[in-house]
């Protein structure tokens, strides 16, 4: 389980926290060696990794819950886990939160969109009306064994009632005593400004950069400068494996050798050499 208890404490610092985006173990591990502070776990990136399909609602929570064990059984990042809606009602949400606790989570989100939910940054979505959410808030903060594992409470409100209505559900949501808000799909850098004026000096807000997306991308730099202090790039991770394995499977499609694209990747040594591999094998001969 990942040792996460300075991560409230870092919070509350004035530089941001940038949190990539992981999948697996494999990702995960990577990207603790490139030296992040906390990883965001996408439930986007699990349904296209996992799956091979869209985020729409596909993912369970058990399905979840058990990529993050994996997870934080092998780093020790700090881990921001996409609980989506909490796979149901409010009981459904404290069950979802006591699973995602128990496999390590440092922060879990939940989100107001009704169920099946869909990315936040697809047309169409849809809300539940705010006395539910804050039920659902409500419980999900009851259900956590410990006070270190935070509860960030994300609306998408924006893109279905308009940004008014968005802030003033953040408001109800912060009322509920959340640890950390997330609006999602800002559509400019105005909007961007005047959420911070109204909730940074209160609690921290998550900006989220979708390759793409609705939101203007911005460093994490520029970004705690409006006065976010959690900038998390979710699934540019998977872009980017997708990318490179389309490259991949491509030129060994072409070529019947990887030959060309060997530069371009790690050889049988430097692969486990990634993963700990002589490690590994000198912890059995110990024992």
């Amino acid at each position: 389980m990942a040792l996460t208890p300075n991560f409230p404490e870092r919070l509350q610092q004035a530089s941001p926290v940038l949190a990539p985006g992981i999948y697996d173990a494999l990702t995960a591990l990577i990207a603790e060696q490139a030296g992040f502070e906390a990883l965001y776990l996408s439930g986007a990136s699990i349904a296209y990794t996992r799956l091979g399909r869209s985020d729409i609602g596909l993912t369970t929570a058990t399905e979840v819950a058990d990529t993050l064990a994996r997870i934080t059984e092998r780093v020790q990042t700090p881990v921001i886990v996409d609980a989506d809606t909490g796979f149901g009602n409010a009981l459904n949400a404290m069950r979802t939160v006591r699973a995602f606790e128990r496999a390590g989570a440092a922060m879990v989100q939940l989100e107001d969109q009704t169920f099946p939910k869909r990315c936040g940054h697809l047309d169409g979505k849809g809300v539940i009306p705010v006395a539910e959410m804050c039920g659902k808030l409500r419980a999900s903060l009851d259900a956590r064994h410990s006070a270190k594992t935070l509860i960030l409470a994300r609306t998408d409100a924006l893109a279905v009632e308009g940004f008014e209505a968005a802030m003033d559900r953040a408001e109800a949501y912060l009322a509920c005593g959340v640890d950390a808000l997330f609006i999602e799909a800002l559509r400019t850098p105005e909007q961007m400004q005047q959420a911070c004026a109204r909730f940074a000096h209160r609690i921290p807000l998550l900006a989220n950069m979708v390759e793409g997306g609705k939101t203007p991308v911005q460093s994490s730099e520029a970004l705690g400068q409006v006065g976010f202090r959690i900038v998390i790039f979710p699934g540019g991770t998977a872009r980017a494996v997708a990318h490179s394995l389309q490259a991949y499977y491509a030129s060994l499609h072409a070529h019947k050798s990887t030959a060309p694209m060997q530069s371009q990747m790690l050889n049988f040594d430097q692969l486990n050499a990634l993963i700990g591999t002589p490690e590994l094998l000198a912890l059995g001969q110990s024992y």
